[in-house]
């Protein structure tokens, strides 16, 4: 299989190192990286500035490719530009630290897979729980099986999948759990401070709600640490509301 590896971390993260250093002894792996953290850039594209490419070793013996924008914009250039074809599977990950509930509209690792899936391409994002895991190379470990396992599975047309693991030995990993998005928000604050010249300046912060986290919800089944599989659609579309606001094309504008 050609699999186009990419993340949110930078090509030099330990999370995008786990899954090649797998996956690359069975499958033809390329890598298509930010040369710097782009964590939580959702799905931004680079516009007002040219997108640069260097490739660079990222192990001893590895070659890929350092690009100057964000995971969409390495999806992207890969796809248009640097690869010769388009890959069998796009992986974006391992992200240290969950990708679920409200966090999947924010992360980056996340908008790598929706980008590749709304170009045909099957697309898995993972991500691992803690930002600073210790399991990696079993997340990767088990990853291999599960698209093994997955082979003969053809995802819909817009669908991806996002994975999340614990962060347990791969002896020690319970069931799968197929979940859905848990919707429950952040308690979020701004702690404006003043630098030595008395100009103020932000942090943006927030805190998980201390509310009841809905079961069979991405974040509960982690939370009991399950490995989370969540099914994801491209199409935002609300289907179910289209017939009632169907009167509002009966509204006529005056023009008067």
């Amino acid at each position: 299989m050609n699999i186009l590896l990419t993340n949110d971390d930078g090509i030099l993260a330990k999370g995008l190192l786990a899954v090649h250093k797998v996956f690359s002894q069975k499958h033809e792996v390329s890598v298509i990286a930010p040369d710097r953290e782009r964590s939580a850039v959702g799905h931004g594209i680079s516009l007002n500035t040219p997108i640069r490419a260097k490739k660079i070793l990222f192990t001893e013996q590895d070659w890929g490719h350092a690009v100057s924008g964000t995971p969409v914009d390495c999806i992207k250039l890969g796809i248009l530009e640097l690869l010769p074809r388009k890959p069998d599977l796009v992986i974006s990950g391992i992200n240290p630290g969950a990708n679920t509930g409200v966090n999947i509209n924010y992360s980056g690792t996340v908008a790598a897979a929706r980008e590749a899936c709304l170009y045909g391409i099957p697309s898995i994002a993972v991500s691992i729980k803690g930002h600073d895991p210790i399991h990696l190379d079993d997340a990767a470990l088990f990853m291999l099986s599960l698209i093994e396992q997955m082979a003969a599975t053809r995802l819909p047309a817009g669908t991806f999948l996002n994975v999340n693991f614990p962060d347990l030995p791969i002896d020690r990993y319970p069931d799968i759990r197929i979940s859905h998005q848990d919707l429950l928000f952040y308690n979020e604050y701004i702690d404006k401070k003043s630098d030595p010249r008395n100009q103020a300046y932000y942090w943006h912060g927030a805190e998980i709600k201390n509310g009841i986290v809905d079961s069979g919800s991405d974040t509960s089944n982690l939370n009991k640490n399950y490995i989370s599989i969540t099914p994801i659609k491209c199409d935002m579309t609300d289907y179910a509301l289209i017939d009632e606001l169907k009167i509002l094309e009966k509204f006529s504008v005056s023009k008067e």
